[in-house]
């Protein structure tokens, strides 16, 4: 069913402040998210620190995500004629609504198919008001999707560990779900204008709908513009995991190669040059993998498996490297870690980055 044109605010809504503070804006686009979308809605209507207001931004949806939406007592608004999926959807409805907020008060951009955990908006609103720019959350994988989804709990957990022990330190501000500032938002989107930051859409808007990565472009802009970012330990969130290979690939090949577009398209800057050794260590791990199965099958085709010294080290790290980082899933799945039945993800992974950076020198088309 065709989803409804948003309803003008009640009168005055947007101009008054609920809790004496700052608004809280939640902003949710979805594309067919009916089975999701009231969940998403009600673990934010749970939070400890109350939002004033939820928008879903419902984009060329084909399902009842609108009715859903609006019974759970959210406001919907329909994108128009947008070609340029969630980067698109997102910069209609920020164009509308940023002109009728203040500059201090705050928008939370989260993605339809997560939920927000109950003090996740007071965390990030306590961290946005301590002046950073942008405040990401820290998720963790979903239920089902069989040994893949399980693989994908397996890597969210390494990285929540990786953000608690970096004290919030992060690369990305990950679009499951990010708070910003109504002035830090306004900022960007001048700079676009002005030629200081990507172009973008050419209109000012917030997102760039020319790039695969839309959530590392807009990190990109916001440390450029001298913002600093963090995903606090506190903000944690549940997202959904790819249930099969042939979807984990189609989301991974995009993630990887927007974030190798993203390096080219800002050039190597003194906020870059991070992200360009992250790109290289990649690659430099992608080639030591294909050495270390090269001596395998070597060793086979030999009559026998005989690993040098070297290789038994470096599996000997892998081995500790996996089970340590696993503490968060419990000591039953630290111990299978010992197997090493990962290399599965490992090598898929590698295998995604290989195409991805083969893709963006080739400058095959894109594909969302």
């Amino acid at each position: 069913m065709p989803a409804p044109a948003l309803a003008e605010p009640r009168p005055g809504y947007l101009g008054r402040h609920r809790n004496g503070g700052a608004r809280v804006v939640a902003v949710i686009p979805a594309h067919d998210e009916a089975a999701q979308i009231g969940l998403t809605i009600a673990a934010l209507r749970a939070q400890e620190h109350p939002v004033d207001e939820i928008f879903v931004v419902t984009d060329n949806c084909t399902d009842d995500t609108a009715a859903v939406a609006l019974a759970a007592g959210a406001r919907v608004r329909a994108s128009v004629a947008n070609e340029h999926k969630k980067a698109g959807a997102l910069n209609q409805v920020l164009a509308w609504l940023l002109p009728r907020l203040d500059e201090d008060d705050v928008i939370l951009v989260q993605d339809a198919d997560s939920t927000v955990d109950p003090r996740f908006v007071g965390t990030a609103l306590d961290h946005v008001e301590r002046g950073y720019g942008g405040v990401g959350g820290v998720f963790r994988g979903g239920p089902g999707g069989g040994f893949v989804g399980h693989l994908q709990r397996n890597e969210y957990a390494r990285y929540a560990r990786d953000v608690h022990r970096l004290r919030g330190k992060c690369l990305v501000l990950t679009g499951t779900a990010a708070m910003f500032r109504v002035g830090t938002l306004r900022e960007v989107s001048a700079a676009r204008l002005a030629g200081t930051l990507p172009a973008g859409d050419g209109a000012g808007g917030i997102y760039d709908t020319t790039v695969l990565t839309e959530d590392n472009e807009l990190t990109f802009a916001l440390l450029h513009l001298g913002h600093r970012v963090i995903s606090p330990s506190a903000c944690t969130l549940e997202t959904e995991v790819m249930t099969s290979w042939r979807a984990l690939w189609a989301q991974r090949l995009r993630w990887k190669r927007g974030a190798v577009e993203n390096c080219v398209q800002y050039g190597l800057t003194r906020i870059t040059w991070r992200y360009w050794g992250r790109q290289l260590l990649t690659m430099a791990g992608v080639l030591v993998s294909l050495l270390y199965l090269a001596t395998i099958v070597v060793g086979l085709c030999d009559g026998g498996l005989h690993l040098q010294p070297l290789w038994l080290g470096i599996s000997s790290i892998f081995v500790v490297e996996r089970v340590v980082t696993l503490r968060y899933r419990g000591w039953r799945r630290m111990l299978l870690a010992a197997s090493m039945y990962e290399l599965v993800l490992d090598y898929f992974l590698q295998a995604c980055y290989a195409k991805a950076c083969a893709d963006a020198l080739l400058r095959t088309r894109k594909s969302w």
